[in-house]
């Protein structure tokens, strides 16, 4: 084989001659070096490495002949033993690499992965550091990983602390990282020095995505369950200082500093910790927490003397130490409804129900419950107030008074009412209240008093929704002070001062229809009859409709009561006065009053015209109770024959349901005059508002006034009436399902076959046409030789049959026909009946 400058000096196979020759004519192309290799792969691994040493001799700086050269040495020593002198000299390969490639990263990972294959520790971490120091800083990201695994695989903690510090000089985002391993290995002093760091750097970002909160939580956790081994902070400063920037999730964290000093061994300030947190803490999560940590505490206290006391022997310290802790214990579980009453009022001290929620856990313990009284009404702020502020005042004035210390009740009452309430409501109870509790004393004039300065003018006047003003300038208008002055005055005070309190509540115009109506009470009970009724016309003028309803009715009934009939005028004026713009809705009541008196002490016939003019003004529900009145005073004062003009405009007027009634009625009055052929009229046109189907009872009234007072045709006419009207209402009934049915399958029937559809629609049309004809020709009345009037006895034994028959439609018309022409008349005896006394009504004398 010839040498580099073309003297033979090894020999070579003939094959290998091309690639020699191409060697010699161009020995610095790396091309010609690579094919001569590729085609020595299969050979003797020696000679291979001999060619890739001339190669790199000639190309010292190709880093691809390096490159496949260390991988072909690394190749020829996988899965040897690491103590064999091969290694060493790939080593030794690999330093000669890295003096010309030692800016390529590829190069230093192959070789320092090598390396930890080897178990050579201290010249791996070397080789990493001259990495490190030899690649730019652009390529570390490529190294550390490497040696991170490599160093936390060590047994060697404080090496990987190092390694890691300057690690995170570079990428200070994976503390995290760090923390972890340092918690793995035991030192939890630097971790929880390094997580604190990252909680107080506003500007760290998670790459486990956990929130400052978690980070804080987990610090919290390491500092509280290993306080031997967290030295370097202030566990106290720290978790305090969480407090203040999550105040969402305090009850977490003080649980997490009163454990910290359980388990440093602290248990009297891990108590004091608990009883500061119960006492801030604002909400009931929060509170239940730290409560039931503490209890656990307590119970664990407690377990764990009982568990000393029985190894040790009963001592007499002993048992005085145990029984004040159980002491303890059960003081704080009776303290709890207390504690959970004030973590409700820090959440909003200006709730009136928590307040008296709080009075009643101190039931038994006056000065507790004055304390509390006196805290309430000094914090709470109207303007803010949940619920009724005033009867925090009422309720403390009253257990003043449950005590018999009037004065202490009075001056209570006294500063409430000075106090500035949201609502004139809040003002106007509390004097109420303040009277009330004079009377129940018996105190009647310091009552009167007190509601008379309630309602006296203030100097500066104001509306009593003007909300701008304070309420002590608007309770002047409270009517719930008036009406109690009223009733106090009407009870114990004179007729002028009660006169006076109504006359002043009218002028202030908050009078209400009751005030109206009491006032005017109070004045008729001493006989002021006139003044009583210029106080309804008083009433009258403040309200309209339909509030004053209520006073009309007193004042009309109370107006007839005392005048009756002595002024007619005045009382149709006061009558006609109210109707004017009265809705329907009350007419009914007036109509009938004024009526009344028409008929007590007026003309039948202004009566008559009153209910005539009822009948149209009440509401459409109420027409046929007010037609049904009509008729009966109608039929009382001149007689039944006088309603046929009202009963023929009920039917006009009334709705279906209502003049089928009326109908009915009116043909059983005609039929009870004898006006027979009346009745027979009325039946024949409400037939026509009455569904065979619907109205079975019609028809058969029907039916049994013919039996009793008709012939065969009149039955037959009936039945004809009745099959056209059922034919009527089957004619809607089907044209309507019809249109249903169209409606629907159309789109169906059109889409599947479009000629079909008229095709249907046509014989549907021919069948109804069929049907209403043979209906026509059964109506047709057949014409008879003679009409008879009297019944014969093979017509009535006949009627008596139809009666009975189950079907009355079913008739034999041909038989009936042959039996008339066989059997001549017979005369029947007519029973003769008298005139009823209801024609004449009223007008009949005795």
């Amino acid at each position: 084989m010839p040498s580099l400058n073309g003297k033979p000096d090894v020999l070579f196979e003939d094959d290998d001659l091309p690639y020699e020759e191409e060697i010699i004519r161009n020995p610095y192309s790396v091309k010609c070096w690579m094919r001569y290799i590729e085609f020595k792969q299969n050979g003797a691994k020696s000679t291979l490495n001999m060619i890739y040493e001339r190669a790199l001799k000639e190309l010292p700086g190709s880093y691809k002949l390096w490159y496949n050269y260390l991988r072909e040495r690394r190749k020829q020593v996988k899965g040897k033993c690491i103590t064999e002198p091969g290694y060493e000299e790939i080593n030794n390969c690999h330093e000669r690499a890295l003096v010309f490639m030692h800016k390529m990263p590829r190069i230093w990972l192959d070789y320092c992965q090598f390396l930890v294959s080897q178990c050579k520790i201290t010249r791996s971490r070397q080789t990493f550091d001259r990495a490190l120091r030899a690649l730019p800083v652009t390529q570390h990201p490529r190294i550390w990983p490497l040696y991170l695994r490599f160093v936390r695989n060590l047994p060697l903690p404080e090496t990987a602390i190092r390694v890691y510090r300057r690690y995170l000089k570079l990428s200070p985002e994976n503390t995290e990282e760090y923390i972890d391993y340092l918690r793995s290995v035991g030192r939890l002093d630097e971790a929880a020095v390094r997580l604190a760091a990252v909680v107080n750097d506003e500007s760290f970002v998670s790459k486990e995505g956990k929130s400052n909160y978690q980070l804080w939580h987990e610090l919290c956790d390491l500092i509280s369950q290993n306080p031997d081994k967290v030295t370097s902070l202030n566990v106290g400063a720290i978790i305090r200082g969480g407090l203040t920037r999550f105040t969402d999730q305090l009850g977490k964290l003080w649980c997490s500093l009163a454990d910290y000093y359980i388990r440093s061994g602290h248990f009297e300030k891990a108590r004091d910790v608990y009883e500061e947190a119960i006492l801030t803490v604002v909400t009931v999560r929060d509170f239940t927490q730290v409560f039931d940590s503490y209890a656990q505490f307590e119970e664990s206290m407690i377990a764990a003397k009982m568990e000393t006391t029985a190894e040790m022997g009963k001592d007499e310290d002993e048992d005085i130490d145990m029984e004040l802790r159980l002491a303890r214990f059960e003081q704080l579980i009776a303290r709890r409804p207390l504690l959970l009453n004030s973590v409700l009022l820090r959440q909003n001290p200006h709730n009136v129900h928590e307040w008296h929620k709080r009075v009643k856990l101190y039931e038994g313990n006056p000065r507790q419950i004055i304390n509390t009284y006196t805290e309430a009404v000094q914090t709470v702020d109207p303007m803010k107030a949940t619920g009724k502020p005033h009867s925090l005042w009422v309720s403390f004035a009253k257990f003043y008074e449950e005590n018999e210390q009037l004065d202490d009740a009075r001056t209570i009452f006294e500063k409430a009412t000075k106090v500035n309430y949201k609502q004139v409501d809040d003002l106007s109870a509390v004097w109420c209240e303040y009277g009330e509790m004079e009377l129940r004393h018996e105190n009647y004039e310091q009552a009167l008093r007190i509601l008379r300065k309630a309602t006296a003018i203030p100097s500066k006047k104001a509306e009593y929704f003007d909300a701008s003003e304070p309420v002590q300038n608007r309770v002047y208008k409270s009517l719930k002070v008036w009406s109690m002055l009223a009733d106090l005055e009407e009870s114990l005070g004179t007729f002028k001062s009660t006169k006076a309190v109504y006359d002043r509540i009218i002028d202030l115009r908050i009078a209400t229809p009751q005030i109206i109506i009491n006032y005017a009470m109070f004045l008729e009970e001493h006989n002021y009859f006139e003044e009583s009724f210029k106080a309804y016309e008083r009433g009258i003028a403040l309200f309209r409709w339909p509030n004053v309803y209520d006073i009309w009715n007193t004042y009309l009934t109370k107006f007839i009561d005392r005048y009756g009939g002595k002024k007619l005028e005045r009382a149709r004026d006061l009558f006609e006065q109210a109707l004017d713009g009265c809705p329907a809705k009350f007419a009914k009541t007036i109509y009938l009053l004024y009526a009344k008196l028409e008929e007590g002490y007026g003309l039948a016939r202004h009566a008559m015209a009153v209910y005539e003019r009822a009948t149209q003004a009440v509401e459409a529900e109420e027409r046929h109770q007010m037609f049904n009145i009509y008729i009966k005073r109608a039929a009382e004062i001149y007689g039944v024959t006088y309603t046929r003009a009202i009963y023929q405009k009920a039917i006009e007027v009334l709705p279906d349901e209502h003049a089928r009634d009326m109908c009915l009625r009116f043909a059983d009055m005609e039929s009870k005059l004898g006006e027979i052929d009346r009745a027979r009229a009325i039946y024949s046109y409400c037939s026509q508002i009455c569904d065979p189907r619907v109205t079975a009872n019609f028809w058969q009234t029907w039916k049994e006034f013919e039996i009793r007072h008709g012939n065969e045709d009149t039955i037959r006419e009936m039945l004809r009436i009745k099959r056209s009207v059922q034919a009527t209402y089957n004619t809607q009934v089907n044209f309507m399902s019809a249109q249903m049915m169209k409606a629907t399958t159309s789109s169906t029937v059109s889409d599947l076959a479009p000629g079909q559809m008229e095709i249907d629609d046509m014989k549907m049309l021919e069948q109804k046409a069929q049907q209403l004809a043979a209906e026509a020709e059964q109506d047709k009345p057949k014409l008879k030789e003679k009409i008879l009037f009297v019944r014969s006895d093979t017509s009535r034994s006949e009627l008596a049959e139809l009666s009975k028959q189950a079907n009355p439609d079913e008739i034999d018309i041909d038989d009936e026909d042959e039996d008339d022409e066989n059997q001549g008349p017979e005369e029947v005896q007519l029973e003769q009946k008298s005139v009823p006394t209801a024609v004449f009504g009223g007008l009949k004398e005795d």
